[in-house]
């Protein structure tokens, strides 16, 4: 028996991106579901409980913002990915700390896309079994199986992609990892001069992990090179 195609939501108010986005999602197996609002698009995920999301900023009704965080009221595990006409570093974080596992800046490429899709499905592990994976990094708990960190007696949920890096990380602690092996593990992407996918991220966990996000003793720049995580 074959197994049932994995279904994706697409929100996005421009016709002409959602019919390229769905012939491409199609023909690479994915079933597709769209809305062109934010509000339909919120009802759409709790009726039809998608596999993934793709989510514009841009909104008639609303922004991409406030319908990420509504989702993530309703499911703290189904992979975003936020579309955006903007390439404000600032709207990126602020994106990714609206509950987005990742985004991507229009005009972007669909082979890309369906790259990154790819990566986080293969990443969407729902918490099961009696037995969490959790480690610490200074007077931080890290919860790998309820994608949560804990500090301070607040706990945030995390994405995907966060769990991964920082588990990357703890696995090499006090070594050095280049921005290129990263990108290449965590993302399945090649480097390019303009990435700052592991930069935005870096910046988003150390507000959940670090004291003073502004001054790291955790998460340390290897400057020129990449990251490593303080033993």
């Amino acid at each position: 028996m074959s197994q049932p195609r994995r279904k994706i939501l697409i929100v996005e108010d421009e016709p002409h991106i959602v019919l390229g986005l769905t012939d491409a999602l199609e023909f690479e197996g994915f079933a597709v579901i769209s809305a062109n609002r934010g509000r339909d698009g919120v009802n759409l995920a709790r009726q039809e409980k998608p596999d993934a999301i793709l989510l514009d900023l841009m909104l008639p009704d609303t922004n991409g913002f406030k319908v990420c965080e509504e989702l993530r009221r309703w499911d703290a595990f189904v992979p975003i990915i936020m579309l955006t006409a903007r390439s404000q570093e600032v709207d990126k974080i602020r994106g990714l700390d609206a509950g987005a596992d990742d985004y991507m800046t229009k005009p972007f490429s669909v082979g890309e896309l369906t790259a990154r899709m790819r990566a986080l499905l293969r990443r969407a592990q729902r918490p099961s079994g009696n037995h969490p994976e959790t480690f610490r990094i200074g007077d931080a708990e890290i919860n790998l199986t309820a994608h949560t960190i804990t500090r301070a007696e607040q706990t945030h949920q995390i994405s995907f992609y966060e769990v991964e890096l920082l588990r990357l990380l703890f696995e090499r602690v006090g070594q050095p990892v280049s921005r290129d092996e990263i990108l290449q593990k965590i993302w399945g992407l090649d480097a390019a001069p303009s990435n700052r996918t592991v930069d935005n991220f870096i910046v988003k966990l150390r507000k959940k992990v670090e004291r003073l996000p502004d001054k790291p003793e955790r998460i340390l720049t290897v400057y020129g090179y990449g990251y490593k995580l303080a033993p």
